[in-house]
């Protein structure tokens, strides 16, 4: 008797009692890489050239030709993944495998691991019922929370206390940190590349499922875009329309230092940063930019820092941020006077009880 795999729709795959002791993404290393779903491993039948010269062919070809080339390939490539991955897998074993579709790619492994032996499900739809249930509940889930939102300056600590938050026990939602991107023009981090828009909505999907809607969500004030990453715009339009302000005030002087640790980096090569602020030019005039720019070639990274505080980022900040949060100007304030963790940590005790009051604009 031919011993199939079991068949799973996207609801159940994701139910926190689902058991599988693995998820096994099929695809290419590349589709792996644009996203996945969380917690999988990727398991690929066919690698990146192989899966272009079988759809080449496909078009090119015929179906059939296409199918009978991508079955060999199929073949040897789950029999060296059999060897390099189970030699020591027991027979209990419950892996979900998924490809793009749900298809062949996914259901020829599958239906081996199946005749092995073991528990093997496949994803009906694969990723791509994945990602609309990820599209889907962007749309819906924003709208279930309450938002207290940072709102500050550049350097005004805002990333930090989010981190204080968190290990003070609060639900955080760092867009930042899931962005890999600190938000301003010049905020990329070095060496470390910004996820695919997909992995991106996947990474704030995660974060936004795992919340009690019963506890508020801390979260900093942010614009449209981090990086070259748009925020989901049910998120910002929740943030805007639900979320309770707080102003972060941090003293000059010490956004400079807070400031200064984060492009620590920068100041080993400066010329990396240069190339950023030639994006300011047509906004900010050559003259300020070639300033700028001769600042971090020589080194004067207080001064820089304090004008770009000074000309760019703190007029641009409050325009934006009186525009999105017209109740800006009456939220409560927190005063950093340092922005070391034992400030932090004060201040998301205070913001953490701030939070279970009733706001005066509504109450």
């Amino acid at each position: 008797m031919v011993k199939l795999p079991t068949q799973v729709d996207i609801a159940d795959a994701l139910l926190p009692g689902a058991g599988f002791d693995a998820l096994i993404d099929a695809r290419s290393p590349a589709e792996f890489a644009d996203d996945h779903l969380p917690g999988a491993i990727n398991w690929p039948v066919l690698d990146d050239a192989q899966r272009h010269a079988v759809g080449t062919l496909y078009v090119q070809s015929s179906p059939l030709a296409a199918r009978k080339v991508g079955a060999a390939l199929v073949s040897r490539n789950i029999a060296d993944l059999i060897d390099t991955h189970l030699a020591e897998t027991p027979r209990d074993w419950r892996p979900l495998v998924y490809c793009w579709r749900g298809g062949q790619r996914s259901g020829s492994l599958a239906l081996v691991l199946a005749q092995i032996g073991f528990r093997s499900s496949q994803l009906q739809g694969g990723y791509k019922a994945f990602r609309a249930r990820v599209r889907d509940d962007l749309d819906r889930l924003p709208g279930v929370f309450a938002y207290t939102v940072l709102c500050g300056r550049t350097g005004s600590g805002k990333t930090r206390l989010l981190q204080a938050l968190n290990d003070a026990g609060a639900q955080v939602l760092d867009l930042e940190g899931l962005a890999q991107h600190r938000g301003s023009v010049l905020g990329a981090l070095p060496g470390l590349p910004q996820p695919s828009q997909k992995h991106f909505d996947t990474r704030v999907w995660q974060a936004l499922s795992g919340f009690d809607a019963q506890q508020p969500v801390f979260v900093e004030s942010e614009s449209a875009k981090i990086g070259s990453l748009r925020v989901p715009p049910a998120l910002l339009a929740a943030m805007h329309a639900q979320g309770r302000c707080v102003r972060i005030h941090t003293q000059d002087s010490a956004r400079i230092d807070l400031l200064l640790d984060d492009y620590r980096d920068s100041m080993h090569d400066p010329e990396p940063l240069c190339r950023l602020l030639e994006s300011l030019v047509e906004l900010r005039g050559r003259d300020p930019i070639t300033q700028w720019q001769g600042m971090a070639r020589n080194g004067q990274w207080p001064a820089l820092i304090a004008a770009l505080m000074a000309e760019h980022y703190d007029p641009l900040y409050e325009r934006s941020m009186l525009r999105s949060y017209p109740t800006l100007a009456h939220a409560p304030r927190v005063e950093l006077q340092r922005g070391d963790p034992a400030e932090l940590a004060a201040a998301a005790a205070t913001l953490i009880d701030l939070s279970t009051r009733p706001s005066p604009l509504t109450s």
